[in-house]
């Protein structure tokens, strides 16, 4: 497996290898230690991600051995899917997908939803984690929230708007792999935050030209809401 690797995750160190730190090569973890994005290191020679520590134990368990194991009492789910999609470790994103039940709703409120597309094609040439175009795409019936989003989202390079149809649309490219998931935990992080939690998500791989590979994000998010009555 080779030298050990250190890290310093949100202050937590953990020492892995290379090998496993590089099990998707597709993912934030891949890019970084394959040499196709930075990396920064602390005072002490660990490489330094600024991102939740604590949690990083079921990320780094995940790429030892493909598999989700978290505790019967674990009550951090919506955490964990974030950094899940900051690392962009796509098999884990879908074990962590799965659809929650549904919940009665009382006769006096109704659920709203909020769903999220995303469209990214990447370039095979040169970098294999170049990203061509990110396209994103937010559908709901909360005016209060899509203009939230679009006033809130200025400082991005917003190529198009359009409010038809209770649809805000972004349009961003070309970026780095870095820029792409940085705006999508942005995205993911301003809806949650409006009291929406996840219901469920996938991921579509597929190729369009030799040189392009397209893959499709799709978020479904709930909250509970209470009817006005006249």
């Amino acid at each position: 497996m080779g030298e050990p690797v250190t890290l310093n995750v949100g202050g937590c160190v953990y020492s892995t290898s290379l090998s496993t730190l590089q099990r998707y090569p597709d993912s934030m973890l891949g890019a970084m230690f394959g040499g196709d994005l930075p990396t920064v290191r602390d005072a002490k020679g660990n490489y330094f991600i600024d991102r939740d520590g604590l949690l990083f134990r079921y990320i780094l368990n995940f790429l030892r051995t493909s598999e989700l194991t978290l505790p019967c009492d674990f009550k951090e789910t919506e955490l964990l899917r974030k950094e899940a999609d900051f690392y962009q470790i796509e098999p884990l994103i879908q074990c962590l997908g799965d659809p929650k039940p549904l919940l009665p709703y009382p006769t006096d409120t109704y659920e709203e939803v909020v769903e999220l597309s995303s469209t990214r094609k990447l370039s095979k040439y040169s970098n294999p984690v170049a990203v061509i175009i990110t396209q994103l795409t937010i559908t709901t019936k909360v005016h209060a929230l899509l203009e939230s989003i679009s006033s809130g989202f200025t400082k991005w390079n917003k190529h198009m708007m359009d409010t038809r149809d209770y649809q805000v649309s972004f349009t961003f490219g070309p970026c780095d792999h870095q820029q792409e998931v940085s705006l999508r935990v942005h995205l993911l992080d301003f809806i949650s935050k409006a009291g929406f939690t996840i219901r469920n998500t996938r991921v579509h791989h597929m190729s369009e030209r030799a040189n392009e590979n397209t893959v499709e994000h799709h978020w479904t998010f709930c909250r509970r809401a209470r009817k006005v009555t006249n």
